[in-house]
């Protein structure tokens, strides 16, 4: 049985500001529902992604910037922090793991630049949207055997 992740939701304190924010990021937009009582669905999709993630009101009750690690893969990191920086977004910069591979969240462990040898899955950038919520760019030139 195949399973796809399809959704992830995104705790936010101010849905207009946070879509604003997403929509600069070249998400798209796919549903904004108001369906009363205070509930509101927005769902944007990241560009070239199947997963979306949702923000809205009434969506969750998780606190707002709680959601850390969110993985957004990219082929060439430089290029992809760059054009954060063009969007007005404050990214760090370009690091890898001591370790040489997996970031392992926070700053502990980071060493500055790429991974020296450009490997996959093992050079970051990472950034918050305006609740604090944690994305990270992950450099992926070929994906491991069966993805």
């Amino acid at each position: 049985m195949d399973m796809k992740l399809e959704v992830l939701v995104v705790p936010v304190s101010d849905v207009e500001k946070s879509k604003r924010f997403y929509e600069a990021l070249e998400f798209r937009l796919d549903i904004d529902h108001v369906f009363g009582d205070g509930f509101r669905v927005v769902q944007l999709t990241p560009p070239g992604s199947e997963c979306s993630i949702i923000i809205g009101e009434g969506v969750t009750s998780a606190e707002p910037g709680s959601v850390q690690g969110l993985h957004l893969v990219v082929m060439d990191i430089e290029v992809a922090r760059d054009e954060l920086l063009e969007r007005g977004v404050e990214v760090s910069d370009v690091f890898h793991d001591v370790s040489g591979g997996f970031d392992r969240g926070g700053t502990a462990g980071r060493v500055a630049g790429p991974q020296p040898d450009h490997h996959s899955y093992a050079s970051f950038a990472s950034f918050d949207d305006p609740d604090g919520n944690g994305w990270i760019l992950q450099e992926v030139k070929t994906r491991a055997p069966g993805r």
